[in-house]
């Protein structure tokens, strides 16, 4: 039991190193190696709680950066995806849980690789406040992968 406890502190050190180095990532640092070892079912919501502790630090540090607005309208939107989210962690199929997290952390990384200009909007738009918050939630309950920081923040 120690082992594990260890792996988990040390696992959660990684990622956090990663989120304060690159802003997001500690999930998708976090859940593929806590799911070595513990059940996705624990290994979620522990990034998750991971995730929120990392995240309130990052407010403090730099709350006046958030454009509050569209950060209201991505929260009232995920509210629905985390249900969504929820429902497939607990009772989808072990495996196809776990290769949809490979799936969806493969084809970021692609196009992370490859697409080298960034996505801007200038204003607000409702369409995309409301896809990138209701994928957030589903995301965000099924593996802990909310999306990186920089959808709400300047840069």
């Amino acid at each position: 039991m120690d082992s594990i406890f260890f792996y988990i502190l040390l696992t959660s050190f990684i990622a956090t190193l990663v989120r304060s180095t690159f802003g997001f990532g500690e999930s998708l640092v976090a859940v593929p190696l806590l799911i070595q070892f513990i059940p996705v079912e624990t290994a979620v919501p522990l990034s998750v709680l991971l995730s929120i502790f990392i995240a309130l630090v990052v407010v403090a540090q730099d709350h006046r950066k958030i454009h509050f607005n569209s950060a209201k309208w991505l929260i009232l939107f995920a509210i629905p995806g985390i249900p969504l989210g929820l429902a497939l962690l607990v009772y989808g199929n072990d495996f196809l849980v776990k290769l949809g997290l490979g799936m969806l952390i493969l084809f970021y990384s692609v196009y992370s690789l490859f697409e080298k200009k960034s996505l801007e909007l200038k204003k607000d738009n409702m369409f995309w406040l409301f896809a990138c918050g209701f994928f957030s939630g589903v995301f965000g309950g099924a593996y802990g992968l909310n999306g990186p920081r920089w959808w709400y923040m300047e840069t």
